[in-house]
């Protein structure tokens, strides 16, 4: 090894390691974001935040409602568990979108 040569750390060797059996692999490095996929991002985490709060207070004055029914009660928990879960399968499917450069 050159005296020039800087040493470098275990987590130094073990990440070119892994790069080099990613190249030997055939797996994409994964690219730098722009500032327009960061502000798309940044956009679109938002309007889901947006979502999500709507379908909280949403489901707080359903749950209201429900309080003196439990099986309406646990229909009203489970729709909104669906819901939430149907927000943050869309945002994670745009969020990929945007990795990509799709739009």
């Amino acid at each position: 090894m050159p005296e020039d040569e800087p040493l470098k750390s275990a987590y130094d060797l073990a990440m070119e390691r892994l790069r080099a059996e990613d190249r030997e692999a055939g797996v994409e490095e994964e690219k730098p974001l722009t500032d327009d996929q960061k502000q798309e991002l940044a956009r679109l985490r938002q309007e889901a935040k947006a979502k999500l709060a709507e379908l909280e207070i949403l489901h707080r004055d359903a749950a209201d409602a429900a309080a003196d029914d439990p099986e309406k009660l646990q229909k009203v928990k489970e729709q909104n568990r669906i819901d939430r879960e149907r927000v943050e399968s869309r945002l994670e499917s745009a969020v990929a979108r945007v990795r990509q450069g799709k739009s």
